[in-house]
């Protein structure tokens, strides 16, 4: 376990760091005042959501948000404090006010995140769970990789290392996806894990910190090479903050790397609580009851279009008797036949007709809200096999049609209400400022020989910020405790200040362990809990 307060860097006591009073007294009245309005706006506009439900199970609903708010929560002390670490040791900020600022800027990142990284991890999940979202498998499979991934992340904080968040929850998820296929009795058409994109994610988490290490020491060379000023490559002496313009760039790296760290592992939480959402209350969240009047409109005239180029592809005399046993088994197996082509343009005529009647989704009754979103994803699920794996080869204008489909079903069953995302930023902010300590002391003391320097904190947050944006603007999960770290320990190595080898080893090896352990344990909590629900 890593002392919070540590002189192993040669950092003595009276002038550490972590020390320094940042004598703002003000800002945590100011975020209790925010956190207050927060709470009552959330508890408002779920019981406006929650007026369109027929019944609601308080208690089972309770518990579950609770459960998916305590991982943002974990989440934000666990992180976030690989951004504040470098303006704590280089003395741009005190460290309370650093946590305080980085609490602020993780809010307004979630706050403006677009959701793409939300539901490309729900993607990884097993399909039949998130159509039976709101079964006892469905519960059990909510609850297992929630659970599974708050469980590692105490265990790892407690031990002061920095593992990640986002390979946690990707790890969970495959967890619950392999139980799935363990407890499937045989012959059933279930699936596990959707490998392709399991593998997309993997590779962008292992990759990332790679990518942190060299891209952190290159930057510090070229600053080096371009920027001769010594003040940016010396360690901080006594408690005196550095040059305005070297805290400039540092505060603005750290501001950065916060709002990027919202924006991106906020969403994990989203897409999760909306999971939970659909399958406890399904006729309030099942679909996006937006008052644009033009958005079911544009859902049905994409359905016409796909159906009508889905059939320029069929070949006489093929008939089907089950249209959607026929999609859900051919989007199970990832295998496409002359069947699969009648049974998909079928099954989104039939669907398509029955929300004909209907101008607007408020006008939708309720008992067929459900329904039709499971329909809806899983043609969505089904089309990807012709866009994505290219199993039906297709036209251009008539993939131009499914991808055009792609973006209608999008706006009907990808869509996350304000206030998640405001419950989401409200826990990520707290948890930021609650625990931060022993991530700080390995980050800023453990990883490197010497004190970081100016030049180093810029460099390993500059391409955190960068790394974690594009990610998010391509919907990848990454994860910044990885990109910073590694960042962190780039610069040591290209500054020639040398590593702490027992520190990288346990780096290492918490990335190492943190996917198999994820599974693990996600996997023995399913099993349970689809005993006990």
């Amino acid at each position: 376990m890593v002392d919070v307060v540590s002189s192993e860097a040669g950092i003595p006591r009276p002038d550490h760091p972590l020390e320094q009073s940042s004598g703002a007294k003000w800002f945590m009245p100011a975020f209790g005042v925010l956190v207050l309005v927060g709470i009552i706006y959330v508890g408002y506009a779920l019981s406006q959501d929650l007026a369109e439900a027929k019944t609601v199970p308080w208690i089972l609903l309770g518990i579950a948000l609770l459960i998916a708010l305590g991982f943002e929560f974990v989440n934000g002390f666990h992180d976030t404090a690989n951004a504040v670490a470098t303006v704590i040791y280089t003395r741009s900020l005190p460290a309370e006010f650093a946590v305080m600022w980085s609490g602020v800027f993780n809010f307004l990142g979630v706050l403006t995140s677009s959701g793409a990284v939300a539901f490309g991890i729900l993607s990884l999940l097993p399909v039949e769970l998130i159509l039976q979202v709101g079964s006892s498998s469905g519960f059990a499979m909510v609850f297992a990789l929630l659970v599974a991934a708050i469980l590692w992340n105490l265990g790892t904080w407690f031990l002061g290392l920095p593992a990640s968040s986002s390979h946690t929850m990707v790890g969970s998820i495959i967890g619950v996806g392999l139980a799935n296929q363990f407890m499937a009795p045989a012959g059933s058409a279930t699936s596990g894990v959707d490998w392709s994109q399991a593998t997309n994610v993997g590779v962008t988490l292992l990759v990332s910190p790679i990518v942190g290490f060299f891209a952190a020491a290159l930057l510090l060379y070229v600053m080096k090479l371009l920027v001769r000023n010594p003040a940016l490559y010396s360690a901080p002496t006594g408690s005196a903050p550095p040059p305005w313009w070297i805290r400039a760039l540092l505060i603005f790296t750290c501001t950065g790397v916060s709002f990027a760290h919202g924006s991106n592992d906020g969403q994990k939480g989203m897409g999760l609580i909306m999971l939970i959402l659909i399958g406890v209350v399904p006729t309030a969240f099942a679909l996006n009851r937006t008052p644009d009047i033009n958005y079911l409109e544009a859902y049905k005239s994409a359905s016409v279009a796909v159906e009508q180029a889905l059939g320029r592809y069929i070949k006489p005399e093929v008939t089907v008797a089950d249209a959607k046993a026929t999609v859900q088994e051919a989007v199970r197996s990832r295998l496409w036949s002359d069947q699969t082509t009648v049974a998909l343009q079928k099954f989104i005529h039939d669907t398509t007709a029955g929300l004909q009647p209907y101008a607007t989704v408020d006008k939708v009754p309720t008992d067929l809200v459900s329904n039709a979103r499971n329909d809806i994803y899983l043609i969505g699920e089904a089309l990807k096999l012709i866009d994505k794996k290219q199993l039906l080869p297709m036209q251009a204008d008539d993939l131009k049609a499914v991808t055009n489909y792609h973006k209608a079903v999008d706006n009907a069953t990808k869509f996350i209400p304000l206030w998640v995302k405001v419950a989401v930023a409200l826990a990520l902010g707290l948890g930021t400022m609650v625990g931060w300590k022993r991530i700080v002391v390995t980050v800023g003391e453990k990883i490197g020989k010497s004190h970081l320097t100016y030049g180093q904190g810029a460099a390993a947050e500059l391409v955190a910020m960068v790394t974690i944006g594009m990610a998010d603007r391509f919907g990848l999960p990454v994860s910044t405790t990885h990109v910073l770290s590694s960042g962190v320990a780039g610069t040591m190595a290209a500054n020639g200040s040398g590593l702490q080898w027992s520190t990288v080893r346990n780096l290492a090896l918490a990335w190492v362990l943190t996917l198999p352990c994820s599974i693990a344990l996600a996997f023995v909590l399913f099993v349970i809990l689809r005993h006990i629900f």
